[in-house]
């Protein structure tokens, strides 16, 4: 076969991501650098198509991670531009050079921190990435990530010294005042002129949000742009990084702008008052969980007064006690008496489990077998390290959620199960019931809990879960701890060198 059948023949082996037929293309002579009739390179192929395993062979087989594809794209800055992780990373560990400039000025960073790729973007910053490099325009990496609105992205820039604060803050905040979808369509028209049928999606995306229009031509879709809206939060978290103190009542603005717990605007802003940990912050926290009418902002109020003064960064001492729990705890319980709005349980009673005042079972324990999943998950947090070792109602509804339907309340519950204060019969059979449990989490968690208590039926659990687990997954994580606890040393060594087996 000459050369040009085996370039092509690797190519096919890559378009089908077949890393045996890569294999043997490379075997049988074909070169890593090899290109086609447009002059794009296989190595800038196969990071386009985010394919690390084929990228990881063709740079042992000699491909340069720095070439040039077609004499202007970047295998970094493609693999970067789509999001492919891995593939940046295995380019990174090749020797691909961080800030590599190609055609057009773009480095991998710029590329990421415009599509918005919170974890490209923090590999390449592990990498050596430039984290105050301009892009093509002049314009910073952390003004760009705060104009996408990638909360993401920013923190990654932070982390790694990124300048530009004041400005990518007044791009933030300016664009907390911006209509995405009209901007987005606009936009969008500037270039194809008006009069076209749009359609919006809106998906969850790295903490907040994403908006996509897409314009159709004959009910197709045929261009269209996208925009993160997580700029709330990135107004607060640079704001902590200058040392601004936002009003309270701004901070729970932004947080209840989207109304959602899970979102980075109010997970930011709910951090920010936390660290503060003043007798203001209380008194605002206390004013908003009782506002009966607005369920959210109750909400909001209590995950405050869960955290409040237990965000004083590395110096503070975990074990100091939390300067308002004295008087946010029975705040607190009286509210979980009163509500009856799932999402402000959800809140209340983990902020309770936060605080770990036993005087509090009684309410977590009610909402046990709440109707709400969202409920019963932060019952089964809440609880663990919680329930005395003698709390025959703590440990029996614990044994109850268990048994529930939803993963993470067993995961939880079971884990509060493991590390209980105490070791009788009952318990170990209840520990025992959940070796066959689904979850391989909750397994683990369960001969955890069994090896503490030298029980024999932890073994064969944990034999399992080191052989069928991948390295570095949650499960085996726990399993290998479970190990640790058994004092049999012939059993204990035989458990440590169980590997995980290949699977097919």
């Amino acid at each position: 076969m000459n050369t040009h059948d085996l370039a092509a023949a690797l190519f096919t082996a890559v378009y089908e991501a077949d890393e045996d037929a890569v294999v043997r293309q490379l075997c049988a002579g074909a070169s890593p650098e090899s290109v086609d009739e447009d002059g794009q390179t296989v190595l800038y192929l196969a990071a386009m198509t985010d394919d690390p395993g084929v990228v990881r062979l063709l740079l042992a087989a000699g491909a340069s991670p720095d070439r040039l594809s077609a004499g202007s794209d970047s295998p970094l800055c493609g693999a970067a531009c789509g999001g492919h992780t891995e593939v940046v990373r295995a380019l990174l560990a090749a020797g691909a050079r961080p800030d590599l400039v190609e055609e057009g000025g773009f480095t991998a960073l710029t590329w990421a921190v415009q599509r918005g790729h919170a974890p490209v973007v923090a590999a390449l910053l592990a990498g050596g990435a430039d984290p105050n490099r301009p892009g093509p325009t002049g314009e910073s990496p952390l003004v760009t990530a705060a104009r996408r609105g990638s909360p993401g992205c920013v923190r990654a820039l932070l982390v790694h010294g990124a300048r530009a604060r004041s400005e990518a803050l007044t791009e933030a905040r300016r664009r907390l005042t911006v209509d995405v979808e009209a901007e987005l369509r606009a936009g969008l028209e500037r270039t194809h002129g008006p009069g076209h049928e749009y359609v919006t999606h809106r998906f969850p995306e790295d903490g907040g949000v994403t908006v996509e229009v897409l314009l159709l031509m004959d009910g197709r879709p045929s261009s269209g742009n996208d925009q993160q809206t997580g700029h709330a939060a990135i107004v607060t978290l640079l704001e902590t990084s200058l040392s601004i103190a936002a009003p309270a009542p701004e901070l729970a603005d932004r947080a209840l702008r989207f109304g959602d717990p899970d979102n980075d605007d109010w997970t930011e802003a709910v951090t920010a008052l936390a660290r503060r940990g003043d007798e203001e912050t209380f008194r605002a926290a206390a004013l908003w969980c009782g506002d009966g009418a607005n369920p959210l902002r109750q909400a909001f109020g209590a995950d405050v007064l869960g955290r409040l003064g237990a965000e004083g960064g590395p110096e503070q001492d975990e074990t100091a006690v939390r300067p308002f729990a004295s008087q946010s705890v029975p705040l607190l319980r009286e509210l979980a008496r009163e509500t009856e709005q799932p999402l402000t349980l959800r809140s209340v009673v983990a902020a309770l489990g936060q605080h770990q005042d036993p005087t509090a079972l009684p309410e977590i324990l009610g909402y046990a077998g709440h109707p709400d999943t969202g409920v019963r998950r932060a019952v089964a947090v809440a609880l663990c390290g919680l329930v005395p070792a003698s709390h025959a109602e703590g440990i029996a509804r614990l044994v109850a959620l268990a048994g529930d339907a939803d993963r993470d309340v067993r995961n939880w519950a079971t884990t509060a199960l493991a590390v209980l204060d105490t070791d009788t019969p009952a318990l170990r059979d209840a520990l025992a019931t959940l070796l066959d449990d689904p979850d391989p989490e909750v397994v683990a968690e369960a001969a955890r809990g069994l090896a503490v208590r030298q029980d024999p039926r932890a073994i064969a659990a944990l034999e399992r879960l080191l052989a069928e687990e991948k390295p570095d997954s949650p499960p085996r994580t726990t399993a290998e701890e479970a190990v640790e606890h058994i004092r049999d040393d012939r059993v204990r060594t035989l458990l440590s060198w169980t590997l995980p087996r290949r699977r097919v």
